[in-house]
């Protein structure tokens, strides 16, 4: 197959409500198309952590039967996996170290050389180094310093943000994609990768936070100056919405998402007063009826919480007032109606809803075009970020791929019921510019976040089972 040929990438998202599986390859104009989509329900998952090997095995080999059955001809032998978790935490620290060659310009090397010594920062037994990212650099006595190669100095020093997580709880979700039968390309983080999705060049200039509402966790990931400031995962999500609608309303816990999905509200001033909601009784027993308003109530509070929690984090990078692109909600939980008007009141900055559209090519179903799938798009984007680097086999070498010559690539997956390909239409040199221009923004980024995941975590007991 021609090295020219764009490789199938598949993102595997695995959360506390679901699992979901995209396969993409992008377009001559850089645009994702979607090649198979699988969706199931997720079980062994709590708060991001593995509890449970077996049923998180089958939850993942569901996703990836169902990605298979929306486009027959489609192999899926490599993913690439979002890992959260409360678990994750971050850190700043600062690291500096004085030039011995110093009539020469800086390279490279220093600048690893100045890296590895950020792996000697203590963090608490059983947890893991999981990246650094450096941010600004310092040569001598300049300051804000992008890119330091090339420049000549003495002493160079940098900023870092470095992000743990815990050891055991990271092999655990890498098991669980052996075991379901899959290599896993790299792990990456689901704040970040949700970022790469839902943000656009101007979005990485002004500073935003984006907030990823998910299931089991809030996932946040803080850029200003076009430099990822923060990460943070909050542990409280969806899931804790729905167990306070069933505590709060005496409602079975299927009721209660039903409830939080059809009828819920972040704002209880929006909710009609005179509203109710019939329940069936259990066995027997007269129907419930709940009022709209209460069921809003219980879900603002929780909304509100989680926001303060957003707001807290702000703060300790002191950008709770200097994000002029304001807030990106995704996520599932970023669905809910009148989200917007409570984050802009309790945080005090704009904020808009953010969609995977970003990097999709038009003509896909609208089911995509969910804030729920902004993570598993972003992986996607990770992978393409891996090839065009050359850190990846090229297709055909053992990652997916579909059972039928290039041109007859475009008549399949119309056939898929979860994706269509637009015939090509002429795109002006603007948009060509335009799109190269991000793409060259977001390889900037990625390159920022050094190493790659996954080899942290390979040892031998892993590759005995």
């Amino acid at each position: 197959m021609s090295k020219k040929e764009q490789p199938i990438i598949v993102g595997l998202d695995i959360g506390t409500t679901k699992v979901v599986a995209i396969a993409g390859r992008k377009n001559e104009y850089g645009k994702l198309e979607v090649l198979g989509f699988g969706r199931s329900e997720s079980a062994g998952v709590s708060h991001g952590v593995v509890m449970n090997i077996e049923q998180c095995i089958r939850s993942i080999e569901q996703a990836i039967e169902k990605c298979i059955q929306s486009n027959p001809n489609l192999e899926v032998k490599e993913v690439y996996v979002g890992i959260a978790g409360q678990h994750i935490k971050s850190l700043q620290t600062r690291g500096d170290r004085v030039r011995t060659r110093i009539e020469e310009e800086i390279n490279k090397d220093d600048i690893e050389l100045l890296i590895r010594d950020q792996y000697k920062t203590y963090i608490p037994a059983g947890d893991q180094i999981i990246d650094i990212v450096p941010q600004e650099f310092t040569v001598d006595n300049t300051p804000n310093v992008l890119d330091p190669i090339g420049m000549s100095g003495v002493k160079i020093g940098a900023n870092f943000h470095i992000i743990t997580g815990d050891r055991n709880a990271i092999r655990n979700i890498k098991r669980c994609v052996d075991k379901a039968s899959l290599n896993t390309r790299d792990l990456v983080l689901q704040p970040l990768a949700s970022a790469a999705s839902v943000m656009n060049d101007e979005d990485l200039e002004a500073g935003v936070a984006i907030v990823d509402i998910g299931g089991g966790t809030t996932d946040m990931a803080v850029f200003y100056d076009g430099i990822l400031k923060h990460t943070a995962v909050i542990p409280y999500a969806g899931v804790n919405i729905t167990n306070d609608i069933r505590n709060g309303l005496g409602v079975l816990r299927a009721q209660a998402e039903q409830m939080k999905v059809q009828f819920g509200m972040a704002l209880a001033d929006e909710a009609n007063a005179n509203a109710y909601i019939t329940i069936p009784g259990l066995r027997g027993l007269p129907p419930k009826e709940i009022s709209v308003k209460n069921l809003a109530h219980i879900i603002q509070a929780r909304m509100q919480e989680i926001l303060d929690y957003v707001v807290y984090h702000l703060k300790q990078v002191d950008l709770d007032k200097r994000l002029y692109g304001g807030i990106i909600l995704t996520g599932g939980g970023a669905q809910l109606k009148h989200i917007i008007q409570l984050t802009e009141y309790v945080t005090g900055l704009g904020a808009r809803i953010g969609y995977p559209n970003e990097h999709l090519a038009g003509g896909h179903a609208e089911q995509l075009m969910n804030p729920m799938y902004s993570t598993c798009i972003g992986l996607i984007l990770r992978g393409y970020h891996d090839f065009e680097n050359g850190r990846m086999r090229f297709i055909g070498e053992g990652g997916n791929y579909m059972h039928i010559p290039q041109e007859e690539v475009k008549q399949v997956v119309a056939q898929a019921p979860v994706a269509q390909v637009e015939e090509k239409v002429e795109e002006s040199e603007t948009v060509q510019q335009k799109n190269a221009k991000r793409s060259e923004n977001f390889k900037r980024l990625f390159d920022r976040l050094k190493g790659k995941f996954i080899e942290l975590f390979e040892d031998v007991e892993d590759k005995e089972m």
